[in-house]
């Protein structure tokens, strides 16, 4: 088991993450996302309704997973527990925020977005890699 420390600066780089959340049969639903790390708590944004959106107002486990863009057998995961849903102005400011660590400017559409604030509560790294 890896620290939170540890596993942090994989979530904060700008890679590719997969967030996998629960159905209401509970199974799971895994897709990509851009993910941030806001203080020590990892963030990620999403349409507001949306299934992923909807599963995790319904159930706020989450598992979170990601790699190194240029070294794909240097991995990340983290369990964790949604503990915090903004919407509106405020989740812009985190929406651009991720946006800029993958594009370098704000997102494109300027409504309608949900922010999660996930807190970790089980963290795993390891570098396959050699």
């Amino acid at each position: 088991m890896s620290s939170w420390e540890t596993v942090r600066p994989y979530f904060a780089r700008g890679a590719l993450a997969h967030i996998a959340t629960l159905l209401p049969d509970g199974a799971p639903h895994s897709v990509p996302v851009w993910i941030g790390v806001e203080g020590d708590r990892l963030a990620v944004f999403m349409v507001e309704d949306s299934r992923k959106d909807r599963n995790l107002q319904r159930d706020p486990r989450v598992a979170l997973s990601t790699t190194r863009p240029d070294q794909p057998l240097d991995m990340a995961t983290v369990r964790g527990r949604v503990v915090e849903r903004i919407t509106g102005e405020a989740a812009m400011e985190v929406v651009d925020r991720i946006a800029r660590l993958y594009t370098g400017a704000d997102y494109d559409v300027r409504s309608g977005m949900a922010v999660f604030f996930i807190e970790p509560e089980r963290a795993w790294s390891q570098d396959y890699s050699g």
